[in-house]
């Protein structure tokens, strides 16, 4: 079976997470035009860089296209790097409105862990229901800044050791795995 790939772009389709080339779109329902070949491959340096669903949350954008790759291959554990590359179609489910859904989901996965040493603190729980209402066109602008503002407080007061720590082991292999699956909901694909 041939992996698929993804690539991450800005919304005026240039590169995002370095690089400095404009990819070819597709015109309808046929592939866009592969991009000069590129060697030689060297990650994070020269090569055009694409991504398995399992590396996707590293390297989330604001666009997301279905990508192929051929030619000279570097795997990477966060990324493939080919000598050539195209994109095939645009994943139209990543949008502000599931980004949104997806960072509220991530955020409250993990907030048993600020809520251990923080128990009292409230802002972090109302600020993922606020974020989720705005995405369903239920909060205003204000009520999302100012939930954000109150975030970003909260965090702050609670950056101390054991909370540091606490974030560091969520980030492991279980965290990621059950990102990649719940990306993979909003992007109606299979992990």
């Amino acid at each position: 079976m041939t992996a698929i790939y993804y690539k991450i772009l800005d919304r005026d389709e240039t590169s995002l997470h370095g690089g400095t080339g404009t990819w070819h779109q597709p015109r309808g329902k046929r592939p866009g035009k592969w991009m000069p070949t590129i060697t030689p491959v060297v990650s994070c340096q020269s090569g055009y860089h694409l991504c398995t669903i399992d590396q996707l949350v590293t390297w989330l954008g604001p666009v997301i296209w279905v990508a192929e790759g051929r030619g000279e291959h570097v795997d990477q554990s966060d990324k493939h790097v080919f000598g050539q590359a195209r994109l095939l179609h645009r994943l139209d489910t990543w949008n502000d409105r599931t980004a949104r859904l997806f960072a509220a989901d991530c955020a409250e996965h993990i907030l048993p862990i600020f809520q251990r040493h923080r128990s009292r603190d409230v802002r972090p729980r109302q600020a993922i229901d606020v974020a989720r209402r705005y995405a369903n066109g239920d909060a205003t602008d204000d009520e999302r800044d100012a939930a954000w503002a109150a975030a970003g407080t909260a965090s702050w007061a609670a950056a101390t050791d054991a909370a540091r720590t606490a974030a560091r082991a969520a980030a492991g292999t279980a965290e990621r795995t059950w990102q990649t699956q719940r990306l993979a909901h909003y992007l109606e694909i299979t992990p």
